[in-house]
């Protein structure tokens, strides 16, 4: 059965009626309200359910039986769903991100379904230290060991989380999450008139940096989350350059949940809103469009959509153009080099893989200043090779990745695919190489 795209009301209901669930068990089993599941039933296919609730639909999903799953599709193909009919329900809000220490579903109750939930959605992903605090840190914005920052600290500490996960300081990256959620609340609450936007923006930037290492240890569904938050903050900052860096985690964080085209919609559309906006008069502005088109070149490759992937990055190389360095503005590395490097993962993600290891040879590596950046390029490059067939060539990609950045190397499951393709594939001392390296470099086979 193939995955949901989209989760509609139409969907979930299915699901439930499949899991052989009632609406109070299903909200339960999902950590949100009952009149939030009530209404998808009322409402159907007219309901569009929000980013963290279509991700937490995904994992019910993989672990419902297979005698469930096939319900379910038997229901979605037979265009039922076994609705019930409810005008009278109040409108309906999802509790995973209420901000009110779960008042919204139970009170502590709620809370704890859905640090589970959370919880159980990080199963199968690589068990890199700080994660579970992380998440317990995500779900619970009044810690009780939450610090109270000043407005100035707080940016500090944002902009240090920024440049260690820059550096693939991942380990650091996390232990500073931790710390730095509990404290975003009494910023907040402790921000008035300009400062409050500044504080919003800083949050934004903060969720950013929560969704792309959740990313990056591949907690899919839990990042989608932290995209969602940061969209929020960014929302509410009313910033134009900050509710662009924010689409730019939740087009991340759709196009890794399998859901390209969205992705590629937000990408496209917050580009386009951000070009009006500002008329791109700023090198901000610029850096941001230019990364937010390269988001959605990504996004198009991995839809097949050729035309459009090229398409956009002839756009983010006249963006670079317009900029004319290679900088690191808004933290987005943008460039004509970081377009180069883009390139490359598009040939790639198109099955090109001569092309991707042909542009690669073109990058200008001392133009390549952040860690994550160049580590991403040789991680490329070893896919490249062994799409290729070339494997001593991939594995000493990757051994150069793991010397740029050790912790990008043990994390990314992408890299453990890549040393089991190449353990399972490389004959004799190559195959023995691979394993050996994987040992040494801790990555599981």
């Amino acid at each position: 059965m193939a995955p949901v795209t989209t989760w509609t009301g139409r969907e979930a209901n299915a699901l439930r009626n499949a899991l052989r669930m009632s609406v109070t068990a299903f909200a339960e089993h999902l950590g949100a309200a009952r009149r939030t599941v009530a209404k998808w039933s009322s409402q159907g296919d007219r309901i569009l359910l929000r980013a963290d609730m279509q991700a937490a639909l995904d994992t019910v999903l993989t672990r419902a039986t297979p005698e469930a799953r096939e319900r379910f599709g038997a229901l979605l193909a037979t265009g039922t769903s076994g609705a019930i009919v409810d005008t009278t329900l109040p409108d309906a809000h999802l509790v995973t991100d209420t901000g009110d220490g779960g008042q919204g579903d139970s009170g502590s109750d709620g809370h704890v379904r859905r640090r589970d939930l959370i919880r159980g959605a990080t199963i199968g992903v690589a068990a890199a230290p700080g994660v579970a605090p992380l998440l317990d840190a995500l779900v619970s914005p009044r810690h009780p060991d939450g610090v109270t920052l000043c407005a100035q600290q707080f940016s500090r500490a944002v902009a240090v989380a920024k440049i260690d996960y820059q550096a693939c300081r991942y380990e650091r990256v996390l232990h500073q999450l931790v710390t730095l959620l509990p404290a975003l609340e009494p910023a907040r609450a402790n921000a008035q008139g300009e400062q409050r936007t500044k504080t919003e923006v800083l949050a934004a930037d903060l969720y950013h940096v929560v969704g792309s290492v959740l990313l990056k240890v591949g907690d899919r569904g839990t990042a989608l989350i932290a995209a969602e938050r940061s969209t929020r903050a960014a929302a509410a900052s009313a910033d134009p350059v900050a509710v662009a860096t924010s689409a730019r985690i939740m087009a991340h964080a759709l196009m890794s949940n399998s859901h390209g085209e969205q992705a590629l919609t937000v990408a496209g559309e917050a580009a386009g809103v951000l070009d009006r906006d500002t008329r791109l008069m700023s090198a901000d502005a610029v850096a941001t469009y230019g990364a937010l088109v390269l988001r959605g070149a990504v996004a198009a490759a991995r839809s097949e959509n050729r035309d459009t992937a090229q398409s956009m990055l002839d756009e983010a190389d006249r963006a670079a153009a317009r900029l004319g360095y290679d900088g690191n503005d808004r933290w987005t590395g943008f460039g004509a080099t970081n377009v180069l490097l883009h390139r490359v993962n598009v040939a790639l993600t198109l099955g090109d893989a001569g092309t991707a290891i042909g542009i690669a040879r073109t990058v200008p590596l001392d133009k390549v200043t952040l860690a994550e950046r160049k580590a991403a390029l040789y991680i490329d490059v070893a896919r490249a090779y062994t799409q290729w067939g070339r494997y001593e060539h991939g594995l000493a990609a990757l051994r150069t990745a793991y010397e740029v950045a050790p912790e990008e190397i043990r994390c990314r499951p992408v890299v453990q695919r890549i040393a089991t393709d190449l353990a399972l594939l490389a004959k004799g001392s190559a195959r023995t190489a691979v394993v050996d390296f994987a040992r040494g470099a801790g990555i599981p086979l």
